[in-house]
């Protein structure tokens, strides 16, 4: 079959239907979905490092013989395997480990491994590093970088590796359609499709891993241009369509509202005040309010967002609150019962770890009206979830959230009682900055209010940026927080492999500060904990039962700990500008002082040593991502999975800004015709343009 965006991916070797469910969690579903699924990051495999050469935080290929295995017994058994070459000696340690991998490594046998090196109690030290036995014919070196996909739970590095290169071959036989005449491409980005795909997949031996690492080489850029493009014409088509869409008119019960500000302890700020008019204006109309608020760390969206649901529950409907994880949707829960339920108004909970008892009597309270606010994860879009009159929603974080699933949550709104086919308002929150220019692009269906506001009393965080070579004296450093009773997190950033790689990392990292840090009571949360197990941690980090908290970024969100006032962020060059700003938002929340240790790996890129900077110098996080948008570095801007279903693969709205006036152009232009529009859009969007309509 010529066209790979029909052949589907159990045509390639391997490949069973089973299999095809594992990758159909990564959108995987034809050959074209998987040479559109490219690498992250990628690895100089290509040359053998001497041992004495090896500098600590950056990764490489070693080879030598051992010397001893042994398992040692500090804080936490592991096994240490002595390696030798005609430069030096180096360590390798393994935390989980089977008598016959001990077996495996015997003295005298050869080895090559692939690894990150690290200062740790006996020098320089791989942990868990990838390794093959060398038999009397050394394995040849790879020719070209080794790339590095996004995961899900079921596939490998290896086997996805090994599709990409079937499929590649299948590139010369058959195709993927070129759907952008050359004379609307720019000219530096008249780079064939075909070659792009292929030079992404298998980088030739001393390509610019920089260049690739920030995502602008020409091959990454032609196909971000036709991602953002493909985006662009859904949102103009959702525009199209949405023109006839009625909401209910929630006009403003002062009563209520009166009664509400003056329960308060504090006067809402100026920007808070302007906001909320804002939003009563669009909610008394009866189009539905589509509109995103910004507000920093701390700037008070929460209250906002109350403010506007007292317009919904005063007008007699429902209003749903939505957080991406069960700790947010705790705390909203708090926050909301504590500002409404003197009021007389009901809040429920709908989250995934209800007892079925309770489960059945919220769902009860939903569906009868009883309920009024309603609070829950995306266990409010579980098909059971009945509401009587939803007129509100609320999202916070929405970043988090698949577009699927607001889809879902809106069409329920639409569904409900006496509103009949009405759709619901909605109010996104999120405290990622979005600098004006990109809010307008990625979200053009949206109006935009920015809190650009603190309220009084936030303290300051001193922001360092130190050398992964000076880490056992960051040790020392979380040890001296410690022994004065402050509290202390270690955010552990592979945020490219599974949640399981995620997790054995973040565990590893945990394991070798055991093995350090002496008296330190350390606690583990990651993405791979059940939500019950997150809570008890969190709870005790709270608490003060644990004194360090080694965490993936799952605690970016909705984590609040008064006396945590230092955060180690390591490798803090592998994420964007806004995602670090998020992450050190968790500190600086009590009345100490508050530092942030940006722990880097060397060498670092000139435009990551100026992103790094950039944080140390600005506080306020439109400042951030301005500066970002600036340097044009790889951030975050829309969080790590950005908007779920029609998550961008390959375009980043921060660092590619400097495309969208191209891509209005292009999508402006009468050679694009609607089949070439409608083929856009399927290629990229999954053929679901619908989900951009949440």
């Amino acid at each position: 079959m010529n066209n790979l965006a029909e052949l589907p991916v159990t045509a390639l070797k391997g490949v069973g239907d089973k299999f095809a469910q594992v990758l159909a969690k990564l959108h995987i579903a034809t050959v074209q979905d998987l040479l559109f699924h490219l690498p992250l990051r990628y690895q100089d495999r290509t040359r053998i490092t001497p041992i004495a050469a090896l500098l600590p935080g950056v990764d490489a290929v070693i080879e030598g013989e051992v010397r001893a295995a042994d398992v040692v017994f500090g804080r936490r058994r592991s096994l240490m395997v002595r390696l030798q070459d005609g430069s030096g000696t180096i360590s390798l340690r393994y935390f989980h480990f089977t008598a016959a991998q001990k077996d495996r490594f015997a003295r005298g046998s050869r080895l090559r491994c692939y690894g990150e090196a690290r200062r740790g109690a006996a020098g320089l030290e791989l942990y868990h590093p990838e390794t093959e036995l060398v038999g009397a014919e050394a394995p040849d070196t790879p020719e070209t970088l080794t790339p590095v996909y996004p995961l899900t739970e079921g596939v490998s590095q290896a086997r996805l590796r090994g599709l990409a290169q079937q499929a590649l071959a299948l590139l010369d036989q058959g195709g993927v359609s070129e759907l952008l005449p050359t004379e609307l491409l720019p000219a530096s980005l008249r780079y064939p499709l075909k070659e792009a795909l292929r030079y992404l997949h298998s980088p030739p031996a001393g390509a610019d891993l920089a260049q690739l690492a920030t995502g602008v080489h020409p091959a990454q850029q032609r196909l971000a241009l036709e991602e953002l493009l493909a985006h662009h014409l859904s949102l103009l088509e959702l525009r199209r369509s949405n023109s006839a869409i009625s909401a209910p008119p929630l006009p403003v019960n002062e009563a209520l509202e009166r009664d509400f500000l003056s329960r308060l302890p504090f006067s809402l700020t100026g920007a808070q005040q302007r906001v909320s008019a804002e939003i009563a204006a669009d909610l008394a109309r009866s189009r539905p309010m589509m509109r995103l608020l910004q507000g920093d760390v701390g700037a008070g969206k929460t209250l906002v967002a109350a403010l506007a649901a007292l317009k919904g529950i005063g007008a007699g409907a429902q209003v749903a609150v939505m957080a991406p994880t069960e700790i947010l949707a705790e705390q909203h829960r708090r926050n909301f019962s504590a500002w409404l339920e003197p009021l007389g108004i009901s809040v429920a909970q709908l989250t995934g770890s209800l007892k079925a008892a309770e489960r059945r009597s919220e769902l009860a309270a939903v569906a009868s009206g009883a309920a009024q606010l309603i609070v829950g994860t995306h266990a409010l879009f579980q098909p059971e979830v009945a509401f009587h009159n939803l007129a509100l929603v609320i999202i916070d974080e929405q970043h988090r959230f698949g577009v699927r699933q607001r889809l879902e949550l809106r069409e329920k709104g639409a569904a409900t009682g006496t509103a009949g086919r009405l759709q619901p308002h909605q109010l996104i929150m999120t405290a990622t900055p979005i600098p004006r220019t990109l809010a307008m692009s990625a979200f053009a269906d949206l109006d935009c209010s920015v809190i650009d506001e603190l309220p009084p009393g936030r303290q300051p965080i001193n922001t360092v940026a130190i050398s992964n070579e000076r880490r056992d004296q960051v040790m020392e450093r979380v040890q001296g927080a410690v022994a004065e009773g402050r509290q202390a997190y270690w955010v552990c950033t592979l945020i490219e492999e599974s949640e399981s790689l995620q997790a054995q990392a973040a565990e590893t990292t945990a394991n070798e500060l055991a093995e350090m840090l002496q008296g330190v009571r350390i606690a583990l949360v990651h993405g791979r904990l059940k939500p019950d197990e997150k809570e008890r941690v969190m709870t005790a980090f709270k608490a003060g039962e644990v004194d360090l908290l080694v965490a993936t970024t799952v605690i970016e969100v909705g984590v609040d700990v008064p006396n945590a006032s230092l955060m180690i962020i390591e490798n803090p060059e592998r994420l964007g500008l806004a995602q670090l700003h998020q992450l050190r938002g968790r500190v600086g929340r009590g009345s100490i002082a508050s530092h942030c240790v940006l722990l880097y790996g060397t060498p670092l890129s000139q435009n990551g040593r100026a992103r790094l900077q950039a944080l140390r110098q600005h506080s306020d996080g439109f400042a951030i991502a301005e500066e970002d948008l600036r340097l044009r570095g790889p951030g975050e801007i829309l969080g790590t999975r950005q908007t779920g279903e029609i998550q961008h693969r390959i375009a980043d709205l921060q660092r590619d800004a400097q495309l969208l006036p191209q891509v209005q152009k292009i999508a402006a232009s009468p050679l694009l015709d609607e089949e070439l529009r409608r083929q856009l859009i399927a290629r990229w969007l999954q053929n679901k343009p619908r989900f951009a309509e949440a």
